[in-house]
Order: structure tokens, then C-alpha cells, then sequence
């Protein structure tokens, strides 16, 4: 038992790696060497069917005190494949792209009856701010809607994939009340196999 944690505890790195992205641009003036998608281990296409969109439930959040977070809990370190800064920690919009993602590995962001199927196969974001106190930053909402749309389109991930955190985990309310829903729903994209 000793050596199986010992293993398990050699992949978890001892600090919130990753890096940001500080600006996400427009859908149609995508680079060619598009930042989302320039990772240390190969996007693994087959992996990826849905995103689930989460908050922190706190106000203040970096990529490292998220990571000391969820090591805390037993995970193996920053359990979202990106964190966007609401401006308290991570700058307004901000765009953490975890080692979860850029080593393209599963996520450690939903639990119950469907957190494997999601954490093995969907895309965890998260939020800096708690939904359920108030709204999120303009900039938050339109870097979220960017990063999604992108990842929609790369990856050919239908909208109705594209779920909330108390929609796949029972006893969830994140990412909150306040999250606008309707008007997030709207920018997505309609992809069709």
C-alpha cells in the first residue's frame, strides 16, 4: 500500500503548474498557434465529449492556493483544467491553464454518482467568486464564453455537453445563482456531427 501511494505521489506536482493566458481574442481571429492548444503532451481528441463550468465558492483564488486546496483534500494537486481570475488573485479574466490540461490528464473536479464519467471525459473550468453571493466579472463571463467556444470548436463538443456543476452533481449548486445561464447558453456554439 506504501509503494502505491509513493507512485501516485511522484505525478502530483508540488506547486500549481501551468500557465496563463492573458488574452483570448475573438473566435474568428483564432491564431494559428492558438495558446489553448500548445500543450506539453498531445490533445487527446478522443478524450474530451463535455465541459463542466464550476465556481471556487470563495472570492479570493490563485492557481497555487487552489492546488494547496485540493492536495488538502487528497487530490493530486489543482483539480480544474483552467481557472479563470475574477481580479482577487488571478487578474480579471485571467486564464490559468492547469497541468491537468496541458499534460492532458483527467480532472479531479466532480464527485458522486457521475464524477468519473465527467472527471475522466469532460473539461473542468472554474470560476474565481462564489455564484450563489453575486455575479461574476463581465471579463470572467467573456473569457469563459471564448475558452468554451474554443474548445467547442476544436474538439467538436455539441453545446449540450457544455454542463454546470449542479447539473451533473447532485447537492451542487455551482456555479451558482447568479451565473447568467441563458445569456451564456446563447454563445455557444452549434456543433453538429
Amino acid at each position: 500500500m506504501t509503494a502505491v501511494i509513493m507512485l501516485l505521489d511522484l505525478g502530483t506536482p508540488t506547486t500549481a503548474t501551468g500557465f496563463p493566458l492573458t488574452s483570448l481574442g475573438n473566435l474568428q481571429d483564432r491564431p494559428a498557434e492558438d495558446p489553448v492548444f500548445m500543450l506539453e503532451n498531445s490533445l487527446d481528441r478522443s478524450r474530451w465529449q463535455g465541459i463542466v463550468i464550476h465556481h471556487l465558492g470563495e472570492p479570493f483564488g490563485t492557481a497555487e492556493s487552489v492546488h494547496r486546496r485540493h492536495l488538502g483534500w487528497g487530490y493530486q494537486g489543482l483539480g480544474y483544467h483552467f481557472l479563470i481570475g475574477n481580479g482577487n488573485g488571478l487578474a480579471d479574466g485571467e486564464v490559468h491553464v492547469g497541468y491537468r490540461w496541458n499534460q492532458q490528464l483527467p480532472g479531479a473536479h466532480v464527485v458522486g454518482e457521475s464524477g468519473q464519467h465527467h472527471n475522466e471525459r469532460s473539461i473542468g473550468i472554474c470560476l474565481v467568486g462564489n455564484g450563489q453571493r453575486r455575479g461574476f466579472t463581465d471579463r470572467q463571463i467573456r473569457h469563459l464564453t471564448r475558452l468554451i467556444q474554443r474548445l467547442q470548436q476544436e474538439l467538436r463538443i455539441p453545446a449540450d455537453q457544455v454542463q454546470l456543476h449542479s447539473s451533473v452533481a447532485s447537492g451542487q449548486s455551482s456555479p451558482g445563482r447568479f451565473f447568467p445561464v441563458a445569456d451564456f447558453r446563447e454563445q455557444l456554439l452549434n456543433i453538429q456531427d
